[in-house]
């Protein structure tokens, strides 16, 4: 398995007890979908390592409390503390064309319903207090809001986000 095959689930956070268990942090929009997990790869030193989960328990915040196999001890722990967990793009469930998922619209052009093309997407800013999605136009860097509404189609053929962003937002990046 490659990383371009894959996205990032999350991290191994911390230890969890000292029988090898650890707490993994779900970076996803829905930890809850992930409950049933018993599998997944685990980058060690830029290699992705399959593991098995014997138990998992959801905590809290995007927290869940995993025991995998073959992570028997402290020591054992220790040598995926901190490391990036990964799972198949296969395993994502195909969306409709107002939803999206954040790493698939990277290098998207973006075409506002008010002023029309505005740039390629470069990244979604996945922050839960203000999400946003950078593009840039040239040198210029937009952030746009992510905020219920904005999205009025995706369409993954001609690799096109279509919104329609506050009014004058992008007149004043443009400087307009």
């Amino acid at each position: 398995m490659q990383h371009a095959d894959c996205f990032q689930l999350g991290y191994i956070a911390k230890l969890h007890g000292y029988k090898g268990e650890v707490s993994l942090f779900l970076d996803v929009t829905n930890p809850e979908d992930y409950k049933t997990l018993d599998a997944f790869f685990i980058d060690i030193n830029g290699q992705l390592t399959p593991f098995f989960v014997q138990s998992f328990q959801l905590k809290h915040k995007g927290f869940a409390a995993i025991k995998l196999e073959g992570v028997d001890s402290e020591n054992d722990a220790k040598i995926i503390l901190r490391k990036n967990c990964y799972l198949p793009l296969s395993v994502l469930p195909e969306l409709d064309d107002k939803h999206f998922y954040d790493h698939e619209i990277v290098g998207f052009k973006l075409v506002d319903t008010r002023y029309g093309e505005t740039g390629i997407i470069e990244q979604v800013v996945d922050n839960s207090v203000n999400p946003l999605i950078v593009v840039m136009n040239g040198e210029k860097e937009i952030l746009i809001p992510f905020i219920e509404g904005l999205v009025q189609k995706v369409d993954r053929k001609s690799k096109t986000l279509h919104v329609t962003s506050p009014e004058g937002l992008i007149e004043m990046y443009m400087g307009e």
